[in-house]
């Protein structure tokens, strides 16, 4: 978006921005992006090239987790992904995205004021680029979950359909709100709820109930015990959570003074009052199992205790396949490293997100955020899931990634190139189904490769 004033300054209006996103759809319609175009590359080829920042002896455990299903399989591919969609049909129109916004990668979270919040949950990948990748990626996911699930076609559609719909007329409604209400627009608990029947809200209570409870407090009560020296360290159990050699643990304090300096000054004032008892190693995910992670026991002398996790963050699968255009958002800041890309794309794409949010850079070039480790976190154990709960908890997962498309500015495009009908709907089926049939090749070949070797 261009600013500064000019003597003839003209600002776009919402209407203008529309009518430009439709003159797209003539270039670019609907039937262009219906059609998955196959492409020639070597899946196991390029998973294996992530593993260079990947710690070796972990590895074996990420092919294990991968191999189960494939939807576990396609958790891992972010990178394999972007990659094909770069050779498919798009509109060219580029938001801040999730880069990774499969159903599993959805949750509940604390706000800053304790509220719980549905709304995505990890970052990774995010970074400036093409809307529909985002969406892609959500509606494969939806069918390669749902036939784990044994639903059948006519429900997997209607599924996709409705998500996909919620996703369109959510963009159209937050489109219409001012930019402020918009920014403010918050998908917490009561909001969720309202959206399912008698029978599945049950369900869903009994997740945030859950979740309320996975504070600090109880990953000290689970995940810890008392020393000699009356501190609390974390229990040894390899190869989740294992405790680290002397070198490791003076290279993590030390890193986290420069941590420090990247959060807010009431936050750092807080942090002050505690003291570090122990550092581990936590293996965690599917896509991030070998990538370097550890969760951090901070005491204050109260003997109340918080965690924090720390996590590596490398280069996004977007921005390696990405082509820039005037309607990037200008959010990468060059110098500050991964870590800061993952902590300000967060906040961008969030409702409300973590006030730990931090990010460092480490020796031989790693970068690393911090935030809070398992605050009233809560995921969706899918395979639990009804049709219609499964439904409406994928619907909402739509409107919360529209929550999230519409905070950078060219969202409009977005919402003139889809219009009022469901013609993107169907198109976006179409494209994800036969795309869900090559994920499973690339799984068959996979397993293969991984049985070979």
């Amino acid at each position: 978006m261009i600013v500064g004033l000019t003597k003839n300054q003209q600002i776009p209006t919402a209407k203008m921005n529309r009518n430009s996103g439709r003159a797209i759809r003539e270039k670019i319609p609907f039937s262009a992006q219906s059609v998955f175009h196959p492409v020639e590359r070597d899946p196991v080829a390029i998973i294996e090239s992530q593993n260079y920042f990947r710690i070796p002896e972990l590895i074996p455990l990420r092919h294990q987790k991968m191999s189960t299903s494939p939807f576990a399989f396609f958790r891992g591919t972010a990178l394999l992904m972007a990659h094909d969609l770069s050779h498919q049909a798009q509109s060219g129109i580029h938001v801040t995205i999730c880069g990774d916004a499969h159903i599993g990668n959805f949750g509940f979270y604390a706000s800053p004021e304790r509220r719980l919040i549905f709304d995505l949950n990890d970052f990774d990948e995010a970074a400036p680029g093409p809307w529909e990748w985002d969406l892609k990626r959500l509606i494969t996911s939806i069918i390669l979950c749902a036939h784990e699930l044994d639903f059948d076609a006519k429900m997997i559609k209607e599924a996709v359909l409705q998500t996909a719909s919620f996703y369109r007329k959510g963009l159209d409604l937050m489109s219409d709100m001012t930019s402020l209400e918009r920014y403010f627009v918050l998908g917490d608990e009561e909001l969720f709820l309202e959206s399912f029947s008698d029978a599945s809200r049950e369900e869903f209570e009994k997740i945030i109930k859950k979740a309320k409870k996975r504070t600090s407090s109880q990953v000290i009560s689970k995940m810890t015990e008392t020393d000699q020296f009356g501190r609390r360290i974390f229990i040894e159990s390899p190869p989740i959570t294992t405790h680290l050699d002397a070198k490791v643990i003076d290279e993590v304090e030390l890193y986290f003074r420069q941590y420090l300096k990247t959060v807010r000054p009431d936050i750092e004032m807080l942090l002050s009052q505690h003291v570090l008892t122990d550092i581990a190693r936590r293996v965690v995910g599917v896509g991030s199992i070998g990538t370097r992670c550890y969760l951090l026991v901070l005491t204050c002398e109260d003997q109340s205790h918080l965690v924090l996790q720390i996590k590596q963050a490398n280069d996004s699968a977007i921005t390696q396949y990405n082509q820039k255009n005037f309607t990037t958002p200008d959010t990468m800041t060059h110098g500050l490293g991964n870590g800061y890309r993952v902590v300000s794309h967060q906040q961008i794409l969030q409702a409300a997100s973590d006030p730990f949010l931090g990010y460092f850079s480490a020796a031989e070039g790693m970068d690393f955020y911090v935030r809070q480790f398992r605050d009233m976190k809560g995921t969706v154990d899918l395979s639990e899931l009804d049709f219609e709960t499964f439904k409406q908890y994928v619907i909402n997962c739509g409107v919360s990634l529209a929550r999230a498309h519409v905070q950078s500015p060219y969202a409009n495009w977005i919402n003139g190139y889809l219009g009022t009908d469901d013609g993107f709907d169907h198109a976006v089926f179409d494209w994800c189904l036969a795309y869900s049939e090559q994920v499973y090749r690339d799984y068959e070949t996979y397993k293969k490769s991984m049985a070979t070797n």
